[in-house]
């Protein structure tokens, strides 16, 4: 195996994790806005396992291997609660040390813990995510899509994709599965945007989550008043015993992860057939394709380009390197989708190929619950678009696309296309 490598740039941070990287970890060129970014792809080249120095002299290890990525995401071994470690609060500014510790911020904070309270909120939501429940939404979530492609050819033959088509779509469906009323998209909208970014100071960061939870709260206590048929009036029924905070948290988090990601992989999936017409030109011969296509494109693009991101419970040996307790550990789903032991000709994207194993969605217990939700938006949204604009196209050259390097999420800030 190759030995494990030492980066120690500095640069700027991701401060309200506790992490501090150089922005080339993050950043995509752009004239390879669909490939890990340089330091990450030259990492992987040289093995999976990688340790890192951040700017502020502490430790991490970068997994950039696709195997050893599902082990460390499937460990029990290794904690997904950052926050449980002193090292990590000790860094924190002081006004998100406060916050990240505050008992009613961490209730139901499914992402950020472990078992047991991880497996009781889990087991809860699983229920209301079933796969049966997701597919009888297509119907719904097809009248979504149709009706924006409605008015976004009737205003014209161009637009900005992502805030005619690709942001308010997933918005739209997330809001009437929660209980959201849309009309407060806005909003929250505004809010998760920011929450984000990378560079967002702490102070901005506390405020963001505040208005979130306020916002929230008062949905959860009107649906505690008159329920509904939506999601949080189910796991209000469904768990009478979540208290107020638990379910502000819960549908905080759905909320963020349901519009944030599915928007993002809508806009830079579209850009990336776009730029590659003969993947396009078989998946419009072919649309019964979409399913697999959908699946290459999560693989291919990664959306989630740093982390997932756990802290060792105890010292853990991955690919004969050893990692000691209380280390950061950072898997990067970008190179780990494009491990070339694990799938043939990884940087080529192919819409016929089988469906390929990734970690779009993670693994282990953290998985996406939201994915089989996600694969119907998608699945939708591609074939539409494609069938009702036959000859949509880019409307700027393609390294003029704004790049999402900036964001926790990756993608394109705006995409402006035309047809007709």
């Amino acid at each position: 195996m190759t030995s494990p490598t030492a980066s120690r740039e500095r640069g700027p941070s991701q401060d309200r994790l506790g992490l501090r990287l150089p922005p080339e970890y993050n950043e995509r060129v752009p004239d390879r806005p669909f490939d890990p970014s340089a330091r990450q792809a030259e990492l992987a080249a040289r093995g999976p396992v990688h340790r890192l120095v951040m700017g502020d002299g502490d430790e991490a290890w970068l997994i950039t291997g696709h195997a050893e990525a599902r082990a460390v995401l499937a460990d029990q071994r290794l904690s997904a609660d950052r926050f449980r470690s002193k090292r990590v609060l000790d860094k924190l500014p002081p006004e998100l040390r406060e916050l990240l510790t505050d008992p009613a911020i961490r209730a139901g904070n499914l992402l950020g813990s472990d078992p047991p309270d991880h497996t009781r909120y889990r087991k809860l939501l699983t229920g209301q995510f079933t796969v049966r429940r997701m597919k009888q939404l297509a119907p719904r979530v097809h009248d979504i899509v149709t009706g924006h492609l409605d008015a976004m050819t009737a205003a014209g033959d161009r637009a900005d994709l992502v805030t005619a088509f690709a942001l308010p779509v997933p918005s739209l469906v997330i809001c009437e599965l929660l209980g959201v009323p849309y009309e407060d998209r806005a909003e929250f909208q505004e809010r998760t945007g920011t929450l984000v970014q990378l560079d967002v100071d702490g102070a901005e960061v506390v405020e963001v989550i505040d208005g979130l939870r306020a916002f929230m709260r008062d949905l959860v206590r009107a649906k505690r008043e008159a329920p509904a048929d939506d999601l949080l009036s189910g796991l209000i029924e469904a768990a009478p015993e979540l208290t107020d905070d638990e379910l502000v948290n819960i549908a905080n988090l759905l909320l963020v992860a349901g519009h944030e990601t599915t928007a993002n992989m809508l806009a830079l999936g579209t850009f990336a057939l776009l730029e590659h017409p003969e993947q396009l030109a078989k998946l419009r011969a072919d649309p019964s394709l979409v399913e697999n296509a959908v699946e290459e494109l999560l693989r291919f693009l990664s959306i989630i380009h740093l982390g997932p991101i756990r802290t060792t419970k105890e010292e853990i040996t991955v690919a004969g390197v050893t990692i000691p307790a209380d280390t950061t550990v950072i898997v990067s789903v970008p190179t780990a989708n494009r491990d070339p032991r694990n799938l043939a000709d990884p940087d080529v994207l192919e819409v016929t190929r089988p469906r390929p194993s990734h970690l779009a969605f993670g693994h282990g217990i953290h998985q996406c619950l939201g994915q089989q939700l996600a694969r119907v938006e998608l699945a939708v949204a591609f074939t539409e678009l494609l069938r009702r604009l036959p000859d949509l196209r880019l409307d700027l050259p393609p390294e003029e696309v704004p790049l999402r390097s900036d964001m926790l999420i990756y993608g394109v800030h705006s995409l402006p296309v035309a047809w007709g």
